[in-house]
């Protein structure tokens, strides 16, 4: 439940207004977890994974996730909640085994304009790798596992057409 807490805060306001429900699953799928909030055109359905090694120790660090989130309103935005507050014009790519992808970040998330290349790649791959910048200056690499990714993407996609 705390993973849900932490996706709902990676979600638009929009999509959490007149939401009176959270979550609900829709299954886990190997490595990766597939489930929708709210309602009507303000439905979100979202798959994520934990970051399975981090090669990069920052002590206060929360969660780190690579999410695929399907909403009436996009389809195909994949973001990384990287844990902590990225720092000014940080560098963030991810390599899925194809061309890297290239983020922009607000805060402590990224997102990228290239979703659909994205989701090309994870139902391709085994793993993916995201590099960032870190908060002092650094870089921390966060390995995700592509086990059951096509899986949880055919429960959002199907749950949010």
């Amino acid at each position: 439940m705390k993973l849900f807490i932490a996706l709902a805060t990676l979600l638009p306001l929009t999509a959490l207004a007149d939401t009176p429900t959270g979550p609900t699953s829709l299954g886990t799928f190997g490595d990766w977890t597939a489930a929708t909030y709210g309602t009507g055109a303000k439905k979100a359905c979202y798959a994520f994974t934990k970051a399975q090694a981090s090669t990069e120790t920052i002590p206060t660090r929360g969660d780190v996730l690579l999410v695929v989130t399907e909403r009436k309103s996009g389809h195909d935005e994949v973001t990384l909640a990287a844990g902590y507050t990225y720092p000014k014009n940080p560098t963030v790519t991810l390599d899925a085994g194809g061309p890297k992808i290239a983020f922009y970040t607000q805060g402590a998330t990224a997102f990228t304009t290239a979703g659909t290349a994205a989701i090309a790649a994870f139902q391709q791959g085994s793993l993916a790798i995201a590099k960032s910048s870190d908060p002092s200056g650094g870089t921390v690499t966060d390995t995700f596992s592509l086990a059951g990714f096509s899986d949880a993407y055919s429960a959002i996609t199907t749950a949010c057409p």
